[in-house]
């Protein structure tokens, strides 16, 4: 299995002390020398703690090496994945098959033919010295022995063989350091029985039970993190909505917070959104009496969308709980008292990086320990330079190579020694953020605490406003900027429209800076205060649209010119039912574009370089 990405992978879119230096000199020398550099920083600040570090030998415990530091690293460069710099020593024993049995609310049992609900594990532990506890890294989703029968192409190898995305990538970097693999397959595929329940209550407790079964083994020193990408990374979001206490950490990668959060920007509905949920049970049924099972939501999931967005302002969005069930954040925020690893490209078009800010903020104000590295890749892991190599302009291309992230086992190394064998320091929160040519910061929080608005009333801008709809689209462009300019944030356009002769209508923003694009935002009016409640609109009425690009750190040189691009619908996205008809736009005062802008000069000490894997291999053409 070539990673979890198949042709419906993609969420059915058609895609240990540090070395110290012994000083042989007397007390009263080191004490002038302990007051020479106290001094020093108190007068230079951290430019001298800095270079105190640098001068501190990490050959020995390398998974301290400072953020700062990572690039001089020796690090092994001859695969496309991050690998450490010292292999373990544990072999891994022949995986095990297990089969745990769930006990489901009244609610989630199945009909057609009801048996037990049996969750499929296949588990691999490390040989290490008897009585030694083991911690486990699991991976779960519904992609092994995933295809129907060529329904949606061959199946895919089963959960008994380590899978391309993390299984293998776990079972090759960290088992040989004393953590067990396990991989699960969710209800209703491989050989979990039970109905599929896409992302729902009955999937959800399915996960938990098998965290904590897999925390209860007597071999089990109790501590189980999840981690996987896409789907596999929701799963880890459905582990954390009501925890198992055995549950310690998620590295959710690409993975939504819920799915009409996925599919839904502002009420803007992306086209996958209407097949979504039936193309799922079509894909995990066989010919099999297991698979003529039926869970409750079976019905209503395909209606949902086409409901939603033909008529949310008049209950299409509320008439059930489908999307209430699959919102997975709220109940993470209440609940999950574990950290939380966030991994996402900025360039990706699939689960967007919306999903990843303001989260990140949230969690941290929840009490959640949280670290974040966004980088400009698409539906991807940090490190991976042959997938980032792909890249089309103004989509991530002018970040490469430097966006592959060869050190990232690094980092998580020391996020799993702490949160799963209780070894070290906690980590501290960080954002690891790139900006749109491929330079790396590092921030407490993202958006920065120190970002400031800048607002820009569209009545000072180029431009004609007029009707926007299938055929027509509008633009603006803003004066030349007079001095370097870094948008880091999610900016905002509050834009006055008029709807015509039709009670809605949708607009699609495409931001472009001298010609490349840079960001996008989308709503539909009937969802003009953002967020996922929607509000009736009458024909010719005016209304002010708040809209908030996606997440955008885009570092510009004075004299570039922005411009803001208007349509009716944009890549990915349905046209509104109002489509033909559209809405006026209003470049006025009543319209305002807020870009968050922040200072961050070239020596400012929040600036990092990512490991040049470059220079020891060839760039993947």
């Amino acid at each position: 299995m070539a990673e979890e990405e198949l042709p419906l992978e993609v969420e059915l879119k058609a895609t240990e002390g540090t070395a110290q230096r012994q000083l042989n000199t007397s007390a009263a020398a080191t004490i002038a020398v302990s007051i020479i550099f106290l001094l020093l920083a108190m007068n230079m600040g951290p430019s001298v703690s800095q270079a105190v570090e640098e001068a501190t030998d990490y050959s020995e415990e390398w998974w301290k090496t400072p953020l700062h530091l990572r690039h001089t690293m020796d690090l092994p460069m001859d695969t496309m994945r991050a690998q450490l710099p010292e292999n373990g020593t544990y072999e891994a024993l022949p995986y095990e098959e297990h089969f745990v049995e769930v006990d489901l609310p009244a609610s989630e049992q199945d009909a057609g033919f009801p048996g037990p609900a049996l969750m499929h594990v296949a588990l691999w532990l490390p040989d290490v010295p008897e009585g030694t506890k083991i911690p486990v890294i699991m991976t779960i989703h519904p992609y092994y022995d995933f295809g129907g029968e060529g329904v949606a192409g061959d199946d895919s190898s089963p959960n008994t063989v380590p899978d391309g995305g993390v299984g293998k990538w776990v079972y090759d970097t960290f088992v040989p350091h004393g953590y067990a693999l396990a991989q699960a397959s969710t209800f209703g595929t491989g050989q979990s029985t039970h109905c599929q329940d896409v992302k729902g209550l009955g999937e959800q407790t399915g996960i938990q039970a098998v965290v904590d079964w897999l925390g209860e083994q007597e071999w089990s020193n109790g501590n189980v993190g999840l981690m996987g990408k896409s789907y596999a990374g929701t799963t880890n979001w459905e582990a954390a909505q009501q925890p198992s206490p055995h549950l310690k950490t998620i590295v959710p990668i690409s993975g939504s917070i819920g799915v009409q959060e996925m599919f839904y920007r502002n009420g803007s509905s992306e086209s996958r959104a209407m097949l979504y949920d039936a193309l799922y049970e079509g894909a995990t049924a066989d010919a099999t009496t297991d698979d003529m099972r039926m869970c409750t939501d079976d019905v209503i999931g395909p209606l949902n969308p086409l409901t939603t967005w033909a008529g949310a302002e008049f209950g299409g969005a509320e008439w059930n709980d489908y999307w209430d069930e699959r919102r997975h954040l709220p109940d993470v925020l209440a609940n999950y008292e574990g950290s939380v690893y966030l991994v996402w490209g900025m360039q990706d078009w699939n689960v967007d990086p919306y999903h990843a800010f303001p989260t990140y903020q949230l969690m941290r104000d929840a009490g959640i320990n949280a670290r974040a590295i966004a980088g400009q890749w698409a539906h991807n892991y940090p490190d991976q330079p042959d997938r980032h190599s792909e890249m089309g302009s103004g989509y991530g291309a002018e970040a490469y190579p430097n966006m592959s992230r060869m050190d990232w086992a690094v980092e998580l190394y020391g996020w799993f020694d702490y949160y799963l064998k209780d070894i070290g320091e906690e980590p501290e929160p960080m954002v690891q953020i790139q900006t749109h040519d491929g330079k790396w910061h590092v921030e407490e929080t993202w958006p920065p605490e120190d970002m400031e608005w800048w607002p820009v009333a569209l009545d000072a801008v180029e431009g004609t406003g007029g009707t926007v709809n299938t055929n027509n689209q509008r633009s603006f462009t803003l004066p030349a900027l007079e001095e370097d300019t870094h948008i880091s944030g999610m900016p905002t356009l509050h834009l006055s429209v008029n709807t015509l002769a039709c009670n809605g209508g949708q607009v699609f923003a495409t931001m472009y800076a001298d010609g490349l694009r840079v960001g996008h935002a989308t709503m539909d009016v009937r969802y003009r205060d953002g967020g996922y409640e929607a509000k009736t609109a009458a024909p010719f009425s005016a209304y002010t649209m708040l809209m908030e690009f996606n997440p955008m750190d885009v570092d510009l040189n004075a004299g570039a010119v922005i411009e803001v691009v208007l349509t009716e619908t944009g890549e990915d996205y349905l046209p509104s039912p109002c489509a033909a008809i559209g809405m006026n736009v209003n470049f006025d005062a009543s319209s305002t574009l807020s870009l968050p802008l922040i200072d961050r000069p070239d020596d400012d000490d929040r600036w990092f370089l990512a490991p040049p894997w470059w220079e020891q291999q060839p760039i993947p053409s």
